[in-house]
């Protein structure tokens, strides 16, 4: 298995959302949106200053908002694929190199969006876990406190983390983004400003939905380290 060289993170919307999408993530990273690409221009790229690129909001034809993973390679070509659970992901060609640094906000805190995190029914955890650790070539890192969580230790180049979510309940295999911050409840206040909705809050993370209906997190992750030594960190 050849690892990939660099993961960005996709926010997969229906038509009449993508524009709405687009600029509440924008918004959001702070990072500046490239001309679309595309055979129907359903790509939309947001690009951080003097960094690559790790995260796109995809125009769909059809189905429901959701996320995804593309794994690039540098000898890929495109391909669609999916987890044994039925999660999609792709495997694309791509050489990038340059992690964005997380953004400074006037508030005084920082946030970057960093992690992907994979929501799984407890009879596919095991197994979910062993096939992205292996299609990524990194290790899993378990939680003492939390063993419904466990991480893939992501090399330091790397913009995107993956942690692994053990449901409660058996239902289809989903993912969500995940953002770190070093003050939550100032990060958490800024996205609702811009539209964003509290769904709950957790001791160590903020779930919210944004304006098209999907959920993430903020986490109290340092978002320069990722180390917390919480769920979620490297």
């Amino acid at each position: 298995m050849v690892t990939p060289i660099w993961l960005t993170a996709f926010i997969d919307v229906p038509a009449d959302e993508h524009a709405r999408a687009l600029a509440f993530w924008c918004a959001v990273t702070g990072h500046r949106l490239a001309p679309h690409e595309g055979d129907s221009e359903e790509y939309a790229t947001l690009y951080p200053a003097d960094a690559d690129p790790h995260l796109r909001v995809q125009r769909l034809g059809d189905g429901p908002a959701r996320v995804h993973v593309d794994l690039h390679h540098p000898d890929q070509s495109f391909r669609v694929l999916s987890s044994p659970a039925g999660l999609p992901y792709c495997e694309v060609y791509a050489v990038r190199q340059r992690r964005a640094r997380p953004i400074k906000w006037p508030q005084g805190h920082h946030s970057a969006v960093d992690q992907l995190c994979i929501d799984i029914a407890p009879s596919r955890f095991e197994e979910e876990c062993e096939f992205w650790s292996e299609r990524t070539g990194w290790p899993v890192k378990g939680f003492t406190e939390h063993p419904e969580f466990r991480a893939l230790v992501r090399p330091p180049e790397q913009p995107i983390r993956i942690l692994l979510q053990r449901l409660e309940d058996e239902r289809p295999t989903s993912a969500h983004l995940d953002l770190s911050s070093d003050d939550r409840e100032a990060e958490t206040r800024r996205h609702e400003a811009l539209g964003a909705h509290v769904v709950r809050r957790h001791e160590w993370w903020t779930v919210l939905r944004d304006p098209v209906g999907l959920e993430y997190c903020i986490t109290d992750r340092d978002p320069h380290t990722g180390m917390v030594g919480r769920p979620g960190a490297d």
